[in-house]
């Protein structure tokens, strides 16, 4: 088990890393197609995350790579979604929640494939009265599910890193 969970990871790091999304969608299908709970397996992926999305982060800072006010008004509604989605895994029988989230997970794997095959030209303007909506959501979603906050704006990330 040990040594799936390790080609996993690196799998899923590997597309990330290629895509710039997915690893979340990866790590999470995998735990949940094992057995894990939905709440067990969105608290494992993004402990890892905490490691290699704090890395990337660093990294894109260092080089000047982040728009530092579009990242300020993510923050603290990103936190808010992030924030009640583990009280709502908590509180609801992880056996009711699973074919949502892989439902979930299934659709924001077929949309990284879109990504992956298709051709993808972000826009360079931004409406920034959608910030917040899309911070709250998008962070709930990636935390409910395990991942997609990524596929979920990738327009506002392209957007985050580029200007």
């Amino acid at each position: 088990m040990f040594w799936s969970a390790v080609a996993v990871g690196l799998l899923a790091q590997v597309i990330d890393g290629a895509l710039g999304m997915a690893y979340g969608i990866t790590t999470s299908s995998f735990l949940l197609a094992v057995g894990a709970s939905p709440s067990m397996a969105s608290g494992a992926t993004h402990l890892a995350e905490v490691f290699t999305t704090g890395v990337s982060g660093v990294a894109q800072l260092k080089v000047g790579n982040v728009n530092k006010k579009l990242f300020f008004s993510l923050l603290i509604p990103g936190i808010l979604g992030a924030l009640v989605c583990p009280y709502i895994l908590g509180n609801i029988d992880g056996k009711a929640l699973k074919p949502y989230i892989s439902a979930y997970l299934l659709l924001m794997g077929l949309y990284v494939l879109s990504k992956a095959f298709g051709h993808f030209r972000p826009k360079r303007e931004i409406n920034t009265a959608k910030i917040a909506p899309l911070a709250l959501f998008g962070s709930f979603m990636d935390t409910t599910g395990g991942g997609g906050w990524g596929q979920l704006s990738p327009r506002l990330w392209w957007v985050l890193v580029t200007t």
